[in-house]
């Protein structure tokens, strides 16, 4: 059945479909209406699940753990500041192997105070242990949950689907809503081998020595890197079903491409049609979208860019004092590797500034006119 549903809308209706049994709500701007959907859709009937009004973001993610270490399917969603309020218990959710999922929707961070979006949030949060997706329409969002929760109980690790504030979050767009009787088909019960119960008692998070801590974390990053074809498994079962497939990386037009952008999020919708308006002209011009950061796609990116003469990263985030976080995850990626081409990096559309196909057209100009990169941020669409 096709709806028009605004990003935020299709997260819950995503849950929903997933059987979510404990949903713990906080709201804050952009991500209010997930909430208040699901609120509804408890209060209702619709769907069977407790759900918890706590009083912080670090309370939300804290009744999360509780509930999934009690063998519940666990959801929370956040913004911004809420996001990096939660940042100790996210370590803790990913550490104990928890299997929760969350949807971020990504808001610039203060001060300035601000609603609008940018990558910041949860790429500062890319070192807490959870697997990190990223949409770039709200079909994408509703299916990527559904996803999200198959790869996390399986590989018992937590996963944050992240899309943009208010260009996705408040946007309608059709959205093909699965029947509940497929979801149920491709996403069974949850039911861990491992959680608390009276009747059969276990200790949880206690002391770890140095003798064997090590290994936990050697076993979490194992878990993080099976994740990767997991994604791609997974995502290829759902279109079997569903008719969509989903994997690491999309890929735009690149086999055959001299200059290739890569895109992350709705700038990569953007993207298309710039590569589309060259592919007119003559010039092979692709777009390859980076879907899964953590795990970061390494392998799947360097088979995309082999090819190309010269890459051209656009970032909606920075490291401040470095880059662009993309640009800088891609570059060390490759390190390694027999690839030796240009890798320009691109900031642009901080805090929600408009990234249009013109803007997109100025850096590719850039970047074919320019031998080599001036700097590691070459700044676009800022007013100097």
């Amino acid at each position: 059945m096709k709806k028009v549903l605004m990003g935020n809308h299709a997260i819950s209706i995503g849950a929903t479909l997933s059987r979510v049994q404990v949903i713990a709500a906080y709201p804050i701007t952009p991500q209010t209406q997930v909430v208040e959907k699901l609120s509804e859709i408890v209060a209702n009937g619709e769907l069977d699940a407790e759900f918890i009004k706590v009083e912080s973001e670090h309370s939300a993610m804290a009744a999360s753990i509780g509930a999934a270490a009690a063998g519940a399917r666990a959801f929370t969603a956040t913004s911004a500041q809420g996001l990096l309020l939660m940042h100790e218990v996210l370590h803790w959710a990913s550490r104990a192997r928890l299997p929760i999922v969350m949807a971020n929707i990504n808001r610039a961070l203060a001060p300035g105070w601000t609603i609008w979006t940018d990558q910041n949030d949860s790429l500062s949060q890319r070192d807490t242990g959870w697997i990190q997706l990223y949409a770039s329409d709200n079909q994408e969002v509703l299916d990527s949950l559904i996803i999200a929760y198959k790869v996390a109980e399986q590989l018992s690790l937590p996963v944050m689907v992240i899309l943009d504030a208010f260009v996705l979050s408040h946007t309608y767009e059709p959205v093909e809503v699965p029947e509940q009787s497929e979801v149920d088909k491709f996403l069974p019960p949850f039911n861990p081998e491992w959680k608390l119960d009276v009747n059969n008692p276990h200790a949880f998070g206690g002391l770890t020595a140095p003798n064997i801590y090590m290994e936990f974390q050697y076993n979490h990053h194992n878990a993080m890197l099976k994740a990767k074809e997991l994604i791609n498994k997974e995502g290829e079962a759902f279109g079997k079903i569903f008719g969509r497939t989903y994997g690491n990386i999309d890929k735009y037009k690149t086999d055959d491409a001299d200059y290739i952008l890569l895109t992350s999020g709705t700038l990569a919708r953007t993207s298309n049609i710039v590569v589309d308006s060259y592919r007119e002209k003559g010039i092979k011009l692709g777009n390859l979208r980076v879907r899964t950061f953590r795990p970061f796609p390494t392998e799947e990116i360097y088979d995309a860019l082999k090819k190309a003469k010269k890459v051209f990263v656009v970032d909606r985030n920075l490291s401040y004092g470095h880059s662009g976080i993309f640009f800088e995850e891609t570059k060390a990626s490759l390190y390694n590797s027999d690839l030796d081409i240009p890798i320009f990096g691109f900031v642009t559309g901080l805090g929600g500034r408009d990234v249009t196909p013109e803007l997109i057209t100025e850096i590719v100009e850039h970047g074919i006119k320019s031998e080599k990169p001036e700097n590691d941020v070459i700044w676009m669409g800022v007013q100097k």
